[in-house]
C-alpha cells in the first residue's frame, strides 16, 4: 500500500518538474525577456525570502482566513441542504430547479453586487467563496446521499431510530465519499476564487500583492503570490486527503 502511494507521488511530481524546467529553459533560452520571466530559481529564493518577512505571511493569513470562513459556510449550508432534499422530496422538488439555474452562471458576475451589499472589505470576497463553492459540495451530497442504499434507512427505522437520527447516523456517513469529493472540488474553487477577489477589488492578501507587484513592474515579486497560491493549494489538498482517508478508514475503497 505504501509503497504504491509513493509511486503515485512520485508519478503526481512529474508534470510539475517537467513545468518548471520547461519555464527554465524559455527563460534562459532568451525566448522571454528576464524582465518579464524570471529564472524559476530567482522565484522561489524570493518566496523564501517572503516568508520569513511578517507582512507577507500577514497578507496570506488574511487570505486564508477569507477562503476558509466562505467553504466553511459552504460546507454547512451545502451539506445541509444537500441531505434534506435527498430524503424530503418536496425540498428536492424545489431544489433541483434552482441549482439547474443557479449553477451555470458564472458566480464572478454576481461579485460587484456583493461589493455594492457588503463593502470593499472581507465580506463580499468570503461571500464570493461561499457561492462558488456551495454547488459542488451541494450536489455531491445530495447524489452521494440518494444513492444510499434504501434497506439501510429502513432497517435503522425498523430498529425505532426517528427520521432525523437516519439522517445523521446512516445518510450522512454513507454518503461521506460523496461529499468529500465535493469538498476537494469546492477548496480548489475556493483558492481560485479568493485570489481573483483580491485582485479585483483589495488592499490585502495574496491577490492584492500580485496586483501591486505587477503595477510597479516588479515581476519576480508578482511571481511569488502565485507560486504561494498553488503551494496553498496544494498542502490544503493533501490535509484534505489525510482527513478523507482517516474519516474513510473503514470503507473496501480506502483499504
Amino acid at each position: 500500500m505504501w509503497a504504491q502511494r509513493s509511486r503515485d507521488t512520485l508519478l503526481g511530481l512529474c508534470p510539475i518538474v517537467l513545468l518548471i524546467g520547461l519555464w527554465h529553459g524559455i527563460a534562459v533560452s532568451g525566448m522571454a525577456p528576464p524582465s518579464l520571466l524570471p529564472l524559476p530559481a530567482t522565484v522561489f529564493w524570493r518566496l523564501v525570502q517572503q516568508v520569513q518577512s511578517p507582512t507577507f505571511l500577514g497578507h496570506a493569513g488574511i487570505t486564508l482566513v477569507r477562503l476558509f470562513s466562505g467553504f466553511l459556510l459552504a460546507l454547512v449550508i451545502g451539506v445541509s441542504i444537500g441531505l434534506f432534499a435527498a430524503v424530503n422530496r418536496q425540498l428536492g422538488a424545489m431544489m433541483r430547479p434552482i441549482v439547474r439555474v443557479l449553477a451555470p452562471v458564472p458566480k464572478v458576475a454576481l461579485y460587484p453586487a456583493f461589493i455594492l451589499v457588503l463593502g470593499f472589505d472581507s465580506a463580499p470576497k468570503v461571500a464570493l467563496v461561499l457561492v462558488d463553492a456551495l454547488f459542488p459540495i451541494l450536489l455531491a451530497t445530495y447524489f452521494g446521499a440518494l444513492a444510499v442504499e434504501p434497506k439501510l434507512v429502513w432497517s435503522a427505522r425498523a430498529a425505532g431510530a426517528s427520521p432525523l437520527k437516519c439522517v445523521f447516523t446512516v445518510i450522512l456517513p454513507a454518503a461521506l465519499p460523496s461529499i468529500l469529493t465535493g469538498c476537494r472540488i469546492g477548496l480548489v474553487i475556493s483558492c481560485i476564487v479568493v485570489f481573483l477577489a483580491e485582485m479585483i477589488t483589495s488592499t490585502d492578501g495574496l491577490g492584492h500583492l500580485l496586483v501591486r507587484a505587477s503595477r510597479s513592474f516588479q515581476t519576480v515579486d508578482m511571481f511569488v503570490p502565485l507560486i504561494s497560491i498553488s503551494v496553498l493549494g496544494l498542502l490544503l489538498n493533501a490535509g484534505l486527503n489525510l482527513l478523507r482517508q482517516r474519516l474513510l478508514a473503514g470503507f473496501p475503497a480506502e483499504n
